[in-house]
């Protein structure tokens, strides 16, 4: 018997809607630098080297990315609908306050990305190394991260709904001031969290996680753990 309003012991707990991208029949770029504001729409961007150049405000539709490097690029408020970035790779690239939205990021090899203040909806991260990555006050909403390895991504202040993390190793994270609803780490192959361990209230951990993060709960509310005297 079950209070009304209460959930089911047992019920399935809500998933991200994945990104729907179906990508048309793409034109190739034309080789040339990215621009401020610049409206790419349709095009494949094939082991384009995108090193330092700046494309703020730009707008990405139904655009595919394949093998870019993205060092230093500059893409604040930039915009990616329905695209694909595949095999991207970079060292502090921009994409701080970007909206990207039914978006599908895979094996990348990226460093010191910055998407602060951004906006995720609909995306899925696949595969690759993403270290020192940057969400802080983002809105996360529907994404899934899959068989990535993220080094000290820092989640503080961000705000994740509908977000799970399914084979990936999530290492020395920090959730400070992060606020969450439906996220799901269960399936996390690694779990460290470096700090905002108290943030983690609307998400579901499993048995074996809550085990290996017991030492940092009970830091947190100042229980000292101690083996009895002989």
């Amino acid at each position: 018997m079950t209070t009304h309003g209460r959930k089911r012991k047992g019920a399935a707990r809500p998933q991200p809607k994945l990104p729907g991208v179906r990508l048309p029949e793409l034109r190739p770029h034309d080789g040339g630098e990215l621009e401020p504001e610049g409206d790419y729409d349709g095009l494949a961007f094939t082991d384009a080297d995108f090193a330092g150049q700046s494309g703020g405000g730009a707008h990405f539709l139904d655009c595919g990315l394949y093998g870019c490097g993205l060092d230093e690029t500059r893409l604040v408020s930039a915009r990616f609908t329905d695209c694909v970035l595949d095999g991207v790779r970079g060292v502090g690239t921009d994409l701080s306050r970007a909206a990207l939205r039914d978006v599908e990021i895979r094996d990348a090899r990226l460093g010191g990305v910055q998407l602060y203040d951004a906006v995720l909806e609909r995306v899925l991260v696949r595969g690759g190394k993403i270290d020192y990555l940057n969400l802080r006050g983002a809105e996360l909403k529907d994404v899934t991260f899959e068989s990535v390895v993220l080094s000290e991504a820092d989640f503080g202040g961000a705000r994740l709904e509908r977000v799970v993390f399914r084979d990936c190793a999530l290492r020395r994270a920090d959730f400070s001031g992060a606020r969450m609803a439906d996220v799901d780490l269960r399936e996390a192959t690694e779990l460290d969290v470096a700090r905002g361990i108290e943030r983690l209230s609307g998400a579901v951990i499993s048995p074996f996680q809550l085990l290996d993060l017991a030492p940092a709960f009970a830091a947190q509310i100042g229980v000292r753990v101690e083996p009895v005297a002989e």
